[in-house]
């Protein structure tokens, strides 16, 4: 026991070691070195919100993006500002629908949601009988609660403007039918099942890649920690000091139980070289040097959830692909590879 903890304490030191040294590029076109401007996060607040006695979230505009991909700017009084969304609808809105948010990784832009930008998902979704929720800005954030604001990266309370506010909206607006499914990448994969396990009943169907998700493990919580680094934020603002309670309270592999019922969909590569490491790649450098490291801890935290609902007996689909790196190219696969579960577990035909 005692070598494993030694062994992981490693492995965590060895992972936030490659998310500070470069990282940053692997997920989205940004370096470290970048500072945090227009986050998401830390914008002024809304005109409105009083603190102490905040409104009722609402829809303030809706603007067109392009065709039927539109901008929503939400009043938030947990966020204390106007946080935009991007919701695309369906071809065809004759009858309620259900609802899937899609959630960013760690460089997560104020402008764009990658996976639209990277993932495909735009193409991907134009012919299905759903609404698509794409998050806008948070980088770091974990799309959580935070304890206190941060000198850098402002104010999140994530969970709550996700989980409370936002879904009556969308579903009154624009034509939802009450259930929703949670789709995230690295960062987004371990707040995915963590507003999941959170907030069991709110939704239906969880999909995650390349996550880790025992966030109060010295693993779990180094690599966290090293994540809010890399954009000058202090972790303590989220979860408080490392023995403090709140890191175990959004420990997914310690709440797994809350994902019984759900359809679960779980994907990583191994961190060797794959099929979009290749020359042509322009980020081939930095996704085999520093994404090749954090992809394999990511497939350790996803085998080790994969285990834990096995252990339960939680049915889930487990993708762990005998290559790839922590690279947006496998996240596009991977889109379409976790729909028929996602869409299993919408009802949708």
């Amino acid at each position: 026991m005692a070598s494993r903890r030694i062994a992981s304490r490693l492995f965590g030191a060895f992972a936030s070691a490659a998310l500070l040294a470069g990282a940053a590029t692997v997920e989205a076109p940004l370096a470290v070195t970048d500072p945090p401007v227009e986050t998401g996060s830390n914008e002024e607040s809304a005109p409105g919100l009083d603190p102490v006695h905040p409104a009722q979230a609402r829809i303030e505009r809706v603007e067109t993006v392009a065709g039927n991909l539109l901008a929503v700017f939400v009043a938030s009084p947990a966020m204390g500002r106007t946080v935009e969304v991007q919701v695309l609808l369906p071809a065809h809105r004759d009858s309620p629908r259900p609802t899937v948010y899609m959630l960013d990784g760690r460089s997560a832009a104020s402008d764009v949601n990658n996976w639209t930008a990277r993932g495909g998902a735009l193409p991907f979704f134009a012919d299905k009988n759903v609404n698509v929720v794409f998050t806008l800005g948070g980088p770091a954030s974990y799309y959580t609660d935070w304890q206190r604001s941060d000198p850098k990266l402002g104010t999140n309370r994530w969970e709550t403007f996700l989980t409370r506010e936002l879904p009556p909206l969308i579903d009154t607006r624009f034509g939802g039918d009450g259930m929703n499914g949670l789709e995230g990448v690295s960062m987004g994969a371990e707040a995915a099942m963590m507003l999941a396990t959170r907030n069991p009943g709110l939704y239906r169907a969880v999909a995650a890649h390349s996550g880790c998700y025992a966030m109060s493990s010295d693993f779990g919580q180094a690599q966290a920690r090293a994540v809010v680094g890399t954009f000058g934020g202090d972790p303590d603002n989220m979860f408080g000091p490392s023995g403090d309670s709140q890191w175990a309270d959004h420990d997914v592999l310690a709440r797994a139980e809350a994902l019984r019922g759900k359809a679960i969909y779980l994907s990583s590569g191994s961190g060797l070289p794959g099929e979009h490491d290749t020359p042509g790649n322009p980020d081939l450098r930095n996704a085999v040097l520093f994404g090749g490291p954090i992809e394999a801890g990511a497939d350790m935290c996803t085998r080790q959830l994969a285990d834990r609902l096995a252990q339960l007996a939680i049915p889930a689909t487990v993708d762990r692909r005998p290559t790839g790196t922590h690279s947006w190219p496998y996240w596009a696969d991977e889109l379409p590879r976790s729909w028929p579960t996602m869409a299993a577990g919408l009802g949708i035909g």
